[in-house]
């Protein structure tokens, strides 16, 4: 029988609370994990350059609370891109893929989702994309040494906003190191999404999913990426979970949502949770069970 973890994102509970009571939280919740973000902010960059005593302190709260981490979400490529026409920038982003792998492999992280940008904030040109293409495979080669799984998101930008463009620049780095982490949302707000089949056509590149609400982009509106609330969005969840089950997809779920500057987001997050709950078990999709927190 199959069985799915399913993970909470860290950007959707209260940053105020030390790591034990974090993870203490996602198992009451009812997650199985919670995926780590290194986004592009310098508090959260800062986590790359953590200490012997900082990354011991944080592997000692997942033992502790019989807790662990699936994926690192290196969003912070975005400011820092793989593609830029800056070379030192271009520097910085292979340094940062490089310490992300050293963190990752000391914190038992197994795969790192990459954005799936080429550049954000710079104009998009064919050399923006070679020099993607080119440190992508710098990227891959240095994981691959560390025995750590690089995925490239579908994105909320054109770049790589399907599977198939996911897939393509994997087949120009090709190793069993690099795959790709398809999120719903994103892939279902483009304009044509063809989502049944491609998840039909790339199941065997798929690493993890995100499962996020979105907007669809028009011709007239740019989409909304973030911030939907479950349910006021455009996802066909439940298609989507039928297709995962009856391809036999075995790796793990991701609600992705950010805490609302309003509101109980623990309440959000329970109320989340509860949705799929209510979907896994429509679609005949079994979640892991949750660990079982000792008394300490």
């Amino acid at each position: 029988m199959v069985v799915n973890a399913v993970g909470i994102y860290e950007k959707a509970l209260p940053a105020d609370m030390s790591w034990e009571e974090r993870f203490d939280l996602v198992h009451r919740l009812g997650f199985n994990f919670l995926e780590f973000s290194v986004d592009e902010s310098d508090e959260r960059l800062e986590r790359l350059d953590w200490d012997r005593r900082q990354r011991e302190e944080f592997r000692a709260a997942l033992w502790n609370t019989n807790s662990r981490i699936n994926t690192l979400m290196l969003s912070g490529h975005r400011r820092f891109p793989l593609g830029s026409a800056d070379p030192d920038i271009r520097r910085r982003s292979l340094e940062m893929m490089g310490k992300a792998i050293d963190l990752a492999v000391d914190l038992g992280i197994r795969n790192i989702q990459m954005a799936g940008y080429d550049v954000y904030y710079e104009p998009k040109t064919l050399a923006s994309r070679e020099y993607f293409v080119e440190n992508l495979k710098t990227c891959v080669q240095m994981a691959a040494k560390k025995m750590v799984m690089l995925s490239i998101e579908t994105m909320d930008d054109p770049f790589i906003n399907s599977m198939a463009k996911a897939a393509y620049y994997k087949s120009q780095v090709r190793s069993p190191w690099l795959q790709v982490y398809p999120d719903i949302g994103n892939l279902s707000a483009w304009e044509g999404a063809e989502m049944g089949e491609e998840l039909e056509r790339y199941i065997d590149t798929v690493a993890a999913v995100h499962l996020k609400e979105t907007k669809p982009v028009t011709d007239t509106f740019p989409g909304a990426f973030r911030d939907v609330p479950f349910g006021e969005g455009t996802v066909d969840f439940e298609a989507a979970l039928r297709t995962f089950k009856r391809l036999g997809y075995s790796g793990s779920y991701t609600v992705e949502m950010w805490k609302s500057p309003s509101g109980d987001p623990i309440e959000q997050v329970r109320r989340a949770k509860a949705l799929f709950d209510g979907l896994f078990d429509k679609v005949g999709i079994t979640q892991e069970a949750v660990p079982a927190q000792e008394e300490r």
